[in-house]
């Protein structure tokens, strides 16, 4: 900066030279009286002011340091370009150019920040007094702004254009450079993980494929601290219980064009839990409830979310038995030889604090009580360091707020603490306009308008409408996060679809609502409870279609309740290879409306690491049926069909069909099963391409009707309908690419098991973004 304003510099310094030795020569041997003060050119600024900063009383003697301190008093005073001070006689001449004022602030070489943001963050305004100083700290916040983009190369020039009136034109000369990427993230002391699966930890990414549009490629110093511990949690939840980040040597390139960020790590042995054991230190309590409590087993690799895990279920049944202060602190032995961990539950009395307000801040928009439900403590209960951290962790994973920090301070008295909530609200609504791709739906567009924090108070609006080829659908979702005050998830939905020959040969049209509560019923497990009730209807069916689509178009009223439960073992994570899930569902339709029905599915999935954690391995089971009762028979509409529970295959391309029939039509089944399995691996690309390769296998089947067969009313001929459970089967390779605009999948897959009559599909991509 300083080469850059060299020529103002030396002009500066020229002007503000005091008056030459001669003119001071008077005054050299002795002090002089002062009997008057001529102040020149001066415009903006009283003489009164000047005179004032020289602090220099009429007929006091001034030494030539006296005038020398006056001097530099005016020059600091930041008010003058340039300043002189000539003695004459017993009269001090003092010579002012007073700084000029801004015209207009202008930027040039800008291509990536707008002139808007820059006018944002400069001090320096027009119609004020130009600054050098401030000139200079504008280049540089412009500079660090850019850095912070990743364009550590960035150079800003401040320049002034002189015009009339004593006023400039302040100009900043832009350089943006290129991105600073980060072209290598490497790792040192690694040896159970390779350098490519802690990549994947990490938040900070190399430079990709599609670096003009990756932010995350980009060096960010606050980002270091969170990889840091995404590292150390990584390791320790499969075992390596004194893996340590010993350093991070980020690294730039001398063009400053790269940075090289290396992470040095000692992982330490891999442990197992050892004797697992509960003990009671407080007189009158009994360990053996709170054994049983105890998830952890001894052979299983050491997970810290284990043991979490079985410290809150103590606390449960300490709480339950009245036990405040009780405190159930983990007391670890490591064995090195054997790589073991012994592990105890010691019951012991805390100190009786107790919690006597909650303070929270910052939230300008969200209801205090959005974040007071968040605590399972209130005012005057003991005080728990435990269930605070955990309601720190929830109310971060609101998503409403860019930070929130949660902390105690001392309270009115030593058995007192004040909990401290103070959050940074952050955006929580979103417009989204997204497109899609099928393979048989097209290009499709869509558009939506969310809110998750509407009117402050927790709740979630969302409106969509996308359409594709022959599809169109609008939906209006709203949520109550804690209906009634209490963890119940209260919901309301309205959908309209409406088909036009999509992968068949008639048109649908369809219009519900749907009320729903959600609640927990243990820790991975949840109910939902849902009433619906919808219009459908089927028409334009083909008259080349078969006699059974052709009598069931019409009109049907559907009022169903139902319920689900879901079951996942990613709400505790006890596990970070493998993830379980569950989900059972019934509807039963019949109070009211033509359908009287239960639609029962099931689904039962596994998704684990191997090899290193860089194999991703699936595997899934779903099956459904469809009984009725009475005298009603189940529609198109209400029949299950085959689209996506076999990969390989068209929707509706197999199951029962009717082959008399012109248009060969698929009519569903009543009943349906199907078994996936697929692998996902690297396949040797640089992994910040963000693509990976895939083998899948699928099998199922789709069978079932009420009717199957009938007499063609213009050939008179019988038609029968095979609706046997034949199986399907396929095999295929998916690519995977994580792109900036959406994740895409390309299937490539080959059916190895089918009937004559089914309609494959080799080829699949499907893609969906928001933008």
């Amino acid at each position: 900066m300083t080469r850059k304003l060299g020529r103002s510099a030396v002009a500066l310094v020229t002007a503000l030279a005091i008056a030459t030795p001669a003119g001071l020569a008077p005054m050299t041997a002795a002090a002089q009286a002062v009997t008057g003060i001529r102040v020149e050119g001066n415009s903006r600024v009283e003489t009164g002011t000047i005179t004032s900063f020289m602090n220099l009383p009429a007929g006091q003697p001034a030494s030539p340091g006296d005038i020398n301190d006056a001097l530099q008093r005016l020059q600091n005073s930041g008010l003058f370009e340039t300043v002189e001070i000539i003695p004459q006689g017993g009269t001090l001449v003092v010579r002012v150019r007073e700084y000029p004022t801004i015209n207009q602030i202008t930027f040039e070489g800008n291509r990536r920040l707008r002139d808007a943001r820059l006018s944002e963050i400069v001090q320096s305004q027009p119609r004020r007094i130009y600054q050098p100083s401030q000139a200079i700290q504008d280049a540089q916040t412009i500079a660090e702004t850019y850095a912070s983009e990743g364009r550590l190369a960035a150079r800003v020039d401040p320049r002034i254009i002189r015009r009339s009136e004593n006023r400039v034109d302040l100009v900043f000369e832009i350089r943006e450079g290129n991105v600073t990427e980060i072209e290598r993230v490497s790792f040192t002391g690694n040896r159970a993980f390779s350098d490519r699966r802690l990549r994947n930890v990490l938040q900070t990414k190399q430079a990709g494929l599609l670096r003009t549009f990756i932010r995350r490629d980009t060096f960010a110093p606050e980002r270091i601290p969170l990889d840091e511990r995404l590292l150390t949690e990584f390791y320790r939840s499969r075992g390596y219980a004194d893996m340590r980040v010993q350093a991070v040597a980020p690294e730039i390139a001398r063009e400053r064009d790269a940075f090289f960020i290396t992470f040095n790590i000692q992982e330490g042995p891999r442990y197992r839990f050892g004797q697992v054991n509960t003990i009671s230190e407080v007189p009158g309590v009994d360990a053996a409830p709170f054994a049983a409590q105890n998830r952890v087993r001894r052979g299983e690799v050491y997970n810290p979310n284990a043991v979490d895990n079985t410290i809150r279920r103590m606390e449960t049944i300490a709480l339950q038995q009245g036990l405040n202060f009780l405190n159930i602190e983990p007391r670890i032995t490591r064995n090195p030889s054997n790589q073991t961990l012994d592990l105890t539950f010691a019951l012991t009395r805390g100190e009786r604090v107790f919690v006597e307000r909650i303070d929270i801040e910052g939230n300008t928009t969200t209801l205090d009580e959005v974040i007071r439900r968040q605590f399972g403590t209130v005012e005057g209960d003991p005080f728990n360091p435990r269930e605070i951290r955990n309601s720190a962790e929830r109310i971060r994973a609101l998503g409403y707020f860019a930070d929130a920090q949660v902390e105690t301070r001392q309270g009115s008295g030593p058995d007192q603490v004040i909990v401290g909530v103070n959050v940074e609200e952050q955006p929580t609504g979103s417009l989204t306009l997204g497109a899609s791709y099928g393979v048989n739906s097209g290009v499709g567009l869509n558009v939506g308008l969310s809110e998750q924090n509407f009117l402050g108070r927790g709740q979630s609006l969302g409106v969509n409408i996308s359409t594709a080829s022959g599809d169109r659908t609008a939906a209006i979702n709203f949520a109550e996060p804690f209906f009634l005050g209490r963890n119940l998830r209260l919901g309301f939905g309205l959908n309209y679809n409406e088909t036009e020959g999509l992968n068949a040969d008639y048109d649908t049209r369809s219009l519900g609502f749907r009320p729903s509560l959600e609640f927990p019923v243990s820790q991975n497990g949840r109910l939902e409870l849902r009433y619906r009730i919808s219009e459908e209807v089927l028409s334009n069916v083909n008259e080349e279609s078969s006699l059974i689509l052709r009598e069931e178009e019409g009109t049907r009223v559907t009022s169903a309740f139902g319920y689900s439960y879901n079951w996942d073992s990613r709400r505790t994570g006890l596990d970070p290879q493998t993830a379980y899930r569950l989900r059972f569902s019934q509807d039963i339709a019949g109070l009211g409306g033509d359908t009287k029905s239960v639609t029962t599915t099931v689904l039962a999935g596994v998704e684990s690491n191997a090899w290193r954690d860089e194999v991703t391995l699936r595997g899934e089971f779903e099956a459904g049926a469809i009984n009725a009762y009475g005298d009603y028979s189940p529609w198109i509409l209400d029949r299950f069909r085959s689209g996506g529970r076999v990969r390989g295959f068209e929707p509706n391309g197999f199951g029962p069909r009717d082959l008399d029939s012109d248009n060969e039509d698929a009519l569903g089944g009543k009943f349906f099963w199907a078994a996936r399995a697929e692998a996902q691996f690297p396949i040797g690309l640089p992994e910040e391409y963000g693509i990976q390769g895939g083998l899948f296998a699928d099998v199922g089947s789709l069978w079932g009707l009420d009717r199957t067969s009938y007499t063609d009313p213009v050939s008179g001929a019988d038609v029968t309908i095979d609706d046997s459970m034949y199986v399907r089967a396929a095999v295929g390779a998916s690519i995977f690419w994580t792109t900036p605009i959406g994740p895409l999948r390309f299937n490539f897959s080959r059916p190895i098991r089918k009937e004559d009559y089914d309609l494959e599909q080799n080829f699949d991509l499907t893609i969906q973004t928001r933008f």
